[in-house]
């Protein structure tokens, strides 16, 4: 399943957290779990392309980071399969 993370920072990123954060990514991919992240300008500090086998893993992974930061999360169906759904 694809997970689109929309990000808002709790504080101001300081190099601790960012630190912390990205140890905590390469755990997340050690466990077959998929994320790209983008800091972005504007509403939200970034967003996260996320592959994970089910939702349960999804949120699992988000609970990781909480006390970081916020997040607003979508699944993402890609457009080939919405057609079939048609």
């Amino acid at each position: 399943m694809i997970f689109i993370v929309l990000v808002k920072w709790k504080q101001a990123p300081q190099k601790e957290i960012i630190d912390k954060a990205t140890k905590m990514l390469e755990g997340i991919r050690k466990q077959g779990i998929k994320m790209r992240v983008y800091w972005t300008m504007g509403r939200y500090d970034a967003v996260t392309i996320m592959e994970a086998p089910t939702e349960k893993d999804a949120t699992k992974v988000l609970l990781g980071f909480q006390g970081i930061i916020e997040t607003e999360t979508m699944v993402a169906i890609p457009r080939e399969e919405a057609i079939k759904l048609l």
